[in-house]
This record gives structure tokens, sequence and C-alpha cells, in this order.
């Protein structure tokens, strides 16, 4: 599945899912396919998710682990969508053989 990529140099990170866009903060970022590959990731999780619901538990699993580590780093690497994706992110294939709600299976 195509999804279109977006240029805003603005982003406060390298690369973020919008569904159904793939934003990124400079031109360069267009074309590195393993950050592409990871942000496909969280597009698959928005859609099996219906969007909406993706975005609440994202952001619930955020805050969770903000009180958990009491750190913003630890907190976004321990969310569960996040740790598919980082697991997966190099696999350019990894789409093509992703089972149904994977983030489960990573957590």
């Amino acid at each position: 599945m195509a999804f279109p990529v977006i240029v805003l140099s603005f982003l406060p990170a390298h690369g973020m899912a919008l569904f159904p866009f793939i934003l990124v903060k400079k031109k360069k970022y267009s074309v590195h396919e393993v950050l592409l590959n990871h942000e496909r990731i969280h597009l698959y999780q928005q859609l099996e998710l219906l969007i909406v619901p993706f975005y609440t538990l994202y952001f619930i699993n955020y805050l969770v682990n903000l009180v958990r580590y009491r750190n913003h780093h630890k907190a976004y690497f321990n969310i569960i969508f996040e740790k598919e994706a980082f697991k997966h992110e190099s696999n350019l294939d990894y789409l093509s053989e992703r089972k149904l709600f994977g983030w489960i299976r990573s957590y």
C-alpha cells in the first residue's frame, strides 16, 4: 500500500505517521527506506485500530510509561506500537508477512 510522503520542516521528529500520510522533517528522509518502513508499520497499526483508537491507546500508553519511567525517551521507546515499529523497521519485507495486531506480539 502506498502512502503519500510530505516534508514539513517544523516537524519535531524525523518522521511521523498521520494517517494516511507519512510526514518527514527533511526531504532526504523521504527516501530513507528504514524510516519510511517504521512509519508504514504505524500506518498499518492505525488502520487495524480504526485510526482514532490507535491515537488514544498510543497517548495513554505514553502517559503510563512516563509515570513509570519518569523519562520522556524511556516512555516513548516503551510504547507498545513503537516497540513493534523499531523491532521490525529494518526488515523491509515485514509488512508483507506481518500478522494482524502484530504490536501485541511485540510487547
